[in-house]
This record gives C-alpha cells, sequence and structure tokens, in this order.
C-alpha cells in the first residue's frame, strides 16, 4: 500500500505563490508516475500536472508557465510550486500516484492513479 499526504496549501492574495508537498509512504520505486489534481467546488477533478519516473512533465494549459512540479526520489516528496496565483486556482488539491507507466497524453487523466491524497486546500483571494 501507498500512502499520500498533502501539504503547504493555504490563503493567498492574487499573484501570490505557494508551494504544495506530498509526502508519500510504503512501497514506492521508481517506476512510479505522479500527479497534482485539484477539483473546485461543483466542478469536477482536473489534472493540473504530472510527472513520470524519467523526469518527464506534462501541464494543464491554465497553468503552464506558472506551475512546476518536481519530486525528491530520495525523500518520495512531490511538489506542485505555484506562482502567479489567481482566483480561478482555488481549489482542494490532491496528489496521485501509479506504479505503472502512464502516456503523456493520459498523464492528467484521474483514472490512471490509484493512489491518492486527501487533499489540501488552495484558496486565491483577490
Amino acid at each position: 500500500q501507498v500512502q499520500l499526504v498533502e501539504s503547504g496549501g493555504g490563503s493567498v492574495q492574487v499573484g501570490g505563490s505557494l508551494r504544495l508537498s506530498c509526502a508519500a509512504s510504503g512501497y514506492i520505486s521508481s517506476s512510479f508516475c505522479w500527479a497534482w489534481f485539484r477539483q473546485a467546488p461543483g466542478k469536477e477533478r482536473e489534472g493540473v500536472a504530472a510527472i513520470d519516473s524519467d523526469g518527464t512533465t506534462t501541464y494543464a494549459d491554465s497553468v503552464k508557465g506558472r506551475f512546476t512540479i518536481s519530486k525528491d526520489t530520495t525523500k518520495n516528496i512531490l511538489y506542485l510550486q505555484m506562482n502567479s496565483l489567481n482566483p480561478e486556482d482555488t481549489a482542494m488539491y490532491y496528489c496521485a500516484a501509479d506504479p505503472k507507466t502512464i502516456a503523456t497524453m493520459l498523464a492528467l487523466h484521474r483514472n490512471e492513479y490509484n493512489y491518492w491524497g486527501q487533499g489540501t486546500q488552495v484558496t486565491v483571494s483577490s
């Protein structure tokens, strides 16, 4: 089993920055694919950013150039650096992982991931 625990959420003003972390425990192998998803009230959960075992990253168009996903494989921690935040970024952010190889075109599809954290809230106010 794999456990994922997110942290780093909070309230910021427009234009601010936050860094989310996701600490993973359990059986973690180098083949894992990782991703961040978010869900705003009344909306479906959407993929934000993903990183595969080779370090290849994928971003949703809405966050390209503002968000950066990275991982520390020695500590089993996934990060999401979020800059230039705007109110549309307000959501619960979830960390996700899966041990299989995920094609880049599917990297932001929630059905590809078996392990999920409980989420951390991000609120951006104007």
